[in-house]
């Protein structure tokens, strides 16, 4: 009863809230890319459904496969969950993460051409605010310290942000340095080449004018 719940609260939650959605087909692995910062917590929630609700009743054994690579291809976790539920991650790394979604459905769990719609919602950084505090101790220093601390975190994923997107731009700039040098040394070398075309074929024509007692 209490699952049934659950999954029927994080459902509301998924349709309400402004997240992305896509299909998946039997035994199919659709990934998205995340810009996530290094020691970022990411959070993500998921929902599987037939895209006609009113279509007839499925397998009830229908999961998700989520696999998280980093941004050099390793697996950072891989876990098996059902039609619903979280998965969290720490990145170790800046860069672009890969979220893999794979479902485990076949011809025999849903009917022959019917697809599945995965809703999804990921998060970054620990500003979750609690409401209940206040309705459980009726304590407003308790509410205003959950308040600081969801706005610690939120300075402390802006920061981190910051920094990654200091870093991105470091390296874009180097790779638009080395690129323009680059350029300036094939237009050197192009021209170079072009005047030594150039003084060898006037040699080949005065040679040709001497041998021919033209001048």
């Amino acid at each position: 009863m209490a699952l049934g719940v659950t999954g029927f609260l994080l459902q509301c939650y998924l349709l309400l809230a402004a997240a992305m959605y896509f299909d998946l087909g039997e035994q199919e692995e659709k990934c998205i890319i995340e810009e996530v910062p290094e020691d970022m917590l990411v959070t993500g929630y998921f929902l599987l459904q037939p895209w006609d609700l009113n279509s007839p009743t499925h397998s009830p054994h229908l999961g998700v496969t989520v696999t998280i690579r980093d941004p050099n291809h390793e697996i950072l976790m891989t876990k098996r969950y059902g039609k619903f539920g979280k998965f969290t991650f720490t990145a170790h790394a800046s860069g672009q993460h890969f979220l893999c979604f794979q479902t485990n459905s076949t011809r025999f769990s849903v009917f022959a051409g019917e697809r599945l719609k995965l809703h999804l919602d990921v998060q970054m950084g620990e500003h979750v605010i609690d409401h209940s505090t206040d309705k459980k101790t009726k304590d407003n220093m308790q509410t205003l310290e959950n308040i600081l601390n969801h706005l610690t975190d939120q300075m402390v994923y802006i920061t981190r942000q910051q920094v990654y997107q200091r870093e991105k731009e470091e390296m874009f700039r180097q790779i638009s340095e080395d690129t323009n040098s680059k350029v300036l040394w094939w237009a050197v070398v192009q021209t170079s080449i072009l005047l030594s075309v150039g003084f060898w074929q006037l040699k080949r024509l005065k040679d040709f004018f001497i041998a021919k007692k033209l001048v």
